[in-house]
């Protein structure tokens, strides 16, 4: 998708930080992070989000190498414990419309997600 700038990222047209990639996946420090480790991890191929990647035949593999980058980050930050969120369509806060998972870790968040499930 010529106007997603995940695509763009995913591409190497605009600059990230990447601390993780694959041929499939690509994993960056999100540019306004809510925690101490704050990285998007993308598919390269553009899906709008968790409902296409559902009916997609690339699924598996996708959450596959989703997992493995978790792995992979737990090792880089150092951490066992960490929130893996996806934000799947507009009303759930998603703002970029390509398929990405926020890796959080550093922070509890336990509170600040009763007080949300409570609001």
């Amino acid at each position: 998708m010529s106007d997603c700038i995940f695509c763009k990222i995913a591409h190497g047209e605009i600059p990230a930080e990447v601390v993780y990639e694959t041929d499939k996946i690509i994993a960056f420090n999100d540019l306004h992070p809510v925690a101490p480790v704050h990285v998007l991890i993308i598919p390269k191929a553009h899906l709008a989000d968790m409902n296409e990647l559902a009916s997609s035949d690339q699924r598996a593999e996708l959450m596959e190498e989703v997992l493995q980058a978790t792995q992979a980050l737990c090792k880089l930050y150092h951490t066992r414990s960490f929130n893996l969120i996806n934000n799947c369509g507009q009303e759930a806060g998603q703002s970029v419309f390509h398929l990405h998972f926020h890796f959080i870790s550093g922070v509890d968040l336990t509170q600040k997600i009763a007080a949300a499930a409570q609001a």
